[in-house]
């Protein structure tokens, strides 16, 4: 019984993203001022992105043509491919069959670099010079530090403290693409010195590095802003994954009962998951659609849905999203990606309207499956795809339990090759698990910013 690996041609990859907004039933909520509160127009984002981006943000086409430059680029690592787990499911002794789509393939070791490219690439047509952005897990960064050396622009990346120092490959690898790399908070701008003043031994997290790359973008005339997640032109540029996804199934034969990504800031799963919704929404093809996140960072199982700050220090727009306050310092688990305080407005609207399902994981029981799938497949996963690996065994499990075929796929959104830290704490039995007290959240939640 060989390994299902299908890997389509350059010219099956897709030339178009997909923007779900214009299959939602549902419009979603305007994204607000943080000082009128009153609906933000286009020149209210103008000092931190570009016009194109401002334009795919409140586009309501459904297709939006990939630039050629881009596509290019893409075809250094895209198709990405789709792999059966087989020797998974034997592993698991489950009727199931295991699907997961490898973004892993890319230069940076994730899917980042869908966005990193595509975002690069439009401030370079506007005539930017330098970018900024923040990193929790350094995947985003990393991959924002190549698109810029691949398009000659100076890249900054503001990284939370407690990543920095767990995982210093990933910074070595954004400077190696020339990028220069800050521990967040720091004291290079007001924000960050201020949470200093607060807190010396601030461990940052990703809406404090949020605000400290907001913060430069907005005070030089030279700078803009680039973020890797939760923005819709973000979660947009990542749908060439679930484009690809359906093509290969449809060469496979079969069509997944369960669709699974981790979720931190949402965008690795919106890109696979956007257009099977598409699929549920147009179509009626009854697929589950399964988000997952850990204890120590719930956004949608424990978070509530209300207009809130995507920074710390209160410097960008208000969105309306699934949402643990945005003065929130998580744990420092592993899973640096995912320790977002809040989750995209698109996926959490689809979760409020019940297109979508979300599960939380301690972290130690997603090192436990990371750990088995490395075992039966080779590769290791990435702290945060290890939530979705989790999710994927226990589907599989279930599926044996119920005596049932079930056709499951998930998002292997990145390898695990610089995280071997966290694995040598899961292996020595030093890894914990965090599950963020519900004090804790109703305190940061009794500080959202009143609205209407």
């Amino acid at each position: 019984m060989g390994q299902t690996k299908i890997i389509l041609s350059e010219r099956e990859m897709p030339t178009q993203w997909y923007n779900i907004v214009a299959d939602l039933p549902f419009p979603p909520p305007p994204v607000l001022h943080p000082m009128t509160k009153q609906p933000v127009g286009p020149d209210d984002l103008a000092p931190l992105f570009p016009m194109a981006l401002i334009q795919q943000e409140v586009s309501t086409e459904r297709y939006i043509d990939i630039p050629e430059e881009v596509q290019e680029i893409y075809k250094l690592w895209r198709p990405t491919p789709l792999i059966r787990a087989r020797r998974l499911e034997k592993m698991l002794d489950t009727p199931a069959h295991i699907y997961y789509k490898y973004e892993g393939v890319s230069p940076p070791g994730s899917h980042k670099p869908n966005t990193a490219v595509a975002q690069a690439y439009y401030n370079k047509v506007e005539g930017t010079k330098r970018l900024t952005t923040e990193t929790g897990a350094g995947q985003w960064g990393s991959a924002l530090a190549m698109a810029c050396r691949f398009f000659d622009i100076e890249c900054k990346v503001y990284m939370v403290k407690v990543s920095y120092h767990q995982k210093p490959y990933r910074r070595v690898l954004m400077e190696t693409w020339g990028a220069t790399v800050i521990p967040s908070p720091s004291e290079e701008t007001q924000a960050g010195r201020r949470i200093l003043e607060q807190d010396p031994e601030s461990p940052g997290s990703l809406g404090i590095a949020i605000s400290e790359a907001v913060e430069e973008a907005a005070t030089h005339e030279d700078v803009k802003y680039s973020l890797g997640s939760v923005l819709n032109h973000v979660l947009m540029h990542q749908t060439i994954i679930g484009l690809e996804a359906l093509k290969q199934m449809e060469a496979a034969g079969e069509y997944p009962d369960v669709v699974i990504g981790c979720v931190g800031g949402g965008s690795n799963f919106a890109g696979l998951a956007f257009p099977f919704v598409r699929e549920k929404l147009v179509n009626d093809r009854q697929t589950r659609i399964i988000a997952v996140e850990p204890t120590a960072c719930p956004s949608l199982t424990r978070g509530i849905y209300a207009y809130d700050f995507g920074d710390t220090a209160q410097m960008t727009p208000l969105v309306k999203m699934h949402t643990l306050g945005h003065d929130f310092v998580p744990a420092g688990i592993h899973a640096g990606g995912l320790r977002y305080h809040g989750m995209a407005p698109l996926v959490s609207l689809l979760f409020e309207h019940g297109l979508i399902e979300a599960r939380a994981y301690g972290q130690v029981k997603c090192f436990e499956a990371a750990v088995q799938f490395a075992q039966a497949e080779g590769i290791i996963p990435a702290p945060e795809t290890a939530h979705a690996v989790r999710a994927a065994v226990d589907e599989a499990i279930a599926a044996r339990e119920a005596g049932e075929a079930r056709v499951i796929l998930f998002n292997f959104s990145g390898h695990g090759f610089f995280d071997l830290s966290a694995y040598d704490a899961y292996l020595r039995g030093e890894l914990v698990d965090y599950e963020y007290p519900m004090e804790k959240i109703r305190e940061a939640l009794e500080r959202l910013p009143k609205v209407g």
